[in-house]
């Protein structure tokens, strides 16, 4: 792999402002996606994963706030750019596959008046054999005939309306995606469907992709690296097979272990407790509540995010000194 860095996320903090304090949805998150690498984007719902992916974006909409940080795409740092800018900048050097297909696609469009115009946008406008030949060429890439581009969003599956959304974010072939759970509101076997067509279109493309989910299965089949994300923290980074083999953070470790397994019967494991108040964070280990580990010192230090082993990164106490 390539380790020439695309994009590199510092210190990225968003916040959610209500009447009684603002929801902590990302606090201090960093981590950096290598050139032809997936990166694997790992938490329960409501860690905080889809609002990093929206801040890098800068989509971020009210009563969200990005407060701090830094967003580096291939030496430019995002959050220093206009808006108009940044127009130019999605889509064609960073793109997003969005979680859910149906409320994405405009329902009164024909899937090539969706995709053209996005093309169009960004290039200007085509001669419509040439544009008509560009969308074709789109839709065979991700595995659907030419003939969907003249079709309804509800003329579709989930499954082709999935790889509709990839079709129009790899249009202007940029060279960082972010998939959003592309496969989470897909059954097992359209899942493996539409997981084969990330695949294809990375290796096609040589894009690299940060591909965000909860499916740890899902995962360790298509990422190079893993991140891990905990009420809005990361708490353990680390390359995917060392992540399965020798997970450090109690986190970690029971998310591999809610696995189901073909080869052996055992009871699914389950972290105790419920995630504190988003609002109020504890001191300490923000993981302290459910920890089955859980030290005096978890309660009152944070423990930083620091390599244990070769890129791999973790963020507890039970790996480090009382320094």
């Amino acid at each position: 792999m390539n380790r020439a860095v695309v994009l590199d996320v510092k210190n990225l903090r968003v916040h959610y402002e209500t009447p009684k304090g603002d929801v902590v949805a990302v606090n201090g998150v960093s981590f950096s996606l290598y050139r032809g690498e997936t990166l694997g984007l790992v938490g329960e719902s409501g860690c905080g994963k889809t609002t990093a992916a929206m801040a890098i974006l800068s989509l971020v909409q009210p009563p969200g706030r990005v407060l701090g940080g830094e967003v580096w795409l291939n030496g430019t740092n995002l959050f220093t750019l206009s808006e108009r800018q940044l127009r130019e900048v999605r889509w064609r050097s960073l793109a997003l596959i969005p979680q859910g297909a149906m409320n994405s696609l405009n329902p009164v469009m024909r899937v090539k008046d969706q995709i053209g115009d996005a093309i169009q946008t960004h290039d200007g406008k085509q001669p419509r054999e040439r544009l008509s030949t560009r969308i074709g060429e789109l839709l065979n890439l991700v595995g659907l005939p030419g003939r969907v581009s003249g079709l309804y969003p509800h003329e579709l599956s989930g499954g082709m309306k999935q790889r509709v959304c990839i079709a129009m974010a790899i249009a202007l072939t940029p060279p960082v995606l972010i998939a959003d759970e592309p496969t989470s509101a897909l059954d097992v076997v359209v899942q493996r469907v539409v997981a084969q067509t990330l695949v294809d279109v990375k290796q096609r493309l040589g894009v690299s992709m940060v591909l965000i989910g909860h499916d740890m299965g899902l995962q360790a089949q298509l990422v190079d690296r893993i991140a891990v994300m905990y009420a809005g923290n990361l708490v353990e980074i680390a390359p995917v097979t060392e992540a399965f083999e020798r997970p450090l953070h109690p986190y970690t470790q029971l998310l591999i272990a809610s696995i189901p397994s073909i080869k052996a019967r055992r009871p699914l494991k389950a972290a105790e407790g419920l995630t504190h108040d988003l609002r109020r964070p504890p001191p300490g280990c923000i993981f302290q509540f459910r920890c089955p580990f859980v030290m005096e010192r978890c309660r009152t230090v944070a423990p930083p995010l620091r390599e244990h082993a070769p890129d791999h990164r973790v963020a507890c106490h039970l790996y480090q000194s009382d320094e």
